[in-house]
């Protein structure tokens, strides 16, 4: 990598039926990837089968009961976790360098994504010093963390709901993985902007 590449940012969005990686599981996700400047370059989306031994929330169960459409998009047409996260890691391998991962908040997506990548690839999220084949260059984003720098706002009072719509590119929040990452990546873009990163 040579100092000023343009980055690529694989912007990720998860649905999960509960709130612990292993016990739960994600049951679908989708990942847009994008440049610094809000140009979108690829798109990957796949519903996952439940993991071996894992059972939905029942509180998260109630709240998709609200939400039929989104627990539709996330549980219709599953596929083999295995044969996800494979060919999930193959569409990153082929994207350019440097790219990172970012999601809206890190701290919920980016724990279900490692988990799933080291229990089922020989990647992770943010790997060691000593390992020399990774996804991912320098860590992740948290697009939340981001946002309120930007805005100047306590973190907790950010949310697709709290943001200006036309920072997510006017993509509603549904719910269903591909819809959600394309406003976060939409949103990457303007945070890029506004703070002066890219012109």
């Amino acid at each position: 990598m040579a100092a000023g590449d343009s980055w690529l940012y694989i912007v990720t969005d998860i649905e999960v039926d509960g709130p612990w990686p292993g016990p739960n599981s994600m049951r679908s996700f989708a990942s847009v990837a994008v440049r610094e400047t809000g140009e979108e370059v690829d798109t990957f989306e796949a519903v996952l089968e439940p993991l071996p031994g894992a059972a939905p929330d029942p509180d998260t169960l109630a709240w998709f009961q609200g939400h039929p459409e989104a627990w539709a998009a996330c549980t219709t047409d599953p596929e083999p976790v295995p044969e996800v996260m494979a060919r999930w890691v193959d569409w990153v391998a082929a994207l350019p360098r440097p790219r990172a991962f970012a999601a809206s908040p890190i701290a919920l997506d980016g724990p279900w994504i490692d988990l799933y990548l080291r229990r089922f690839t020989r990647y992770g999220l943010t790997m060691g010093p000593y390992e020399t084949e990774t996804l991912f260059d320098h860590g992740a984003l948290c697009l939340r963390s981001y946002a309120a720098a930007v805005l100047g706002r306590p973190v907790g009072e950010i949310s697709p709901h709290t943001l200006p719509a036309d920072w997510l590119g006017d993509v509603a929040h549904t719910h269903r993985a591909i819809d959600d990452a394309r406003g976060y990546a939409h949103l990457l873009g303007e945070l890029m902007r506004r703070s002066g990163a890219v012109r």
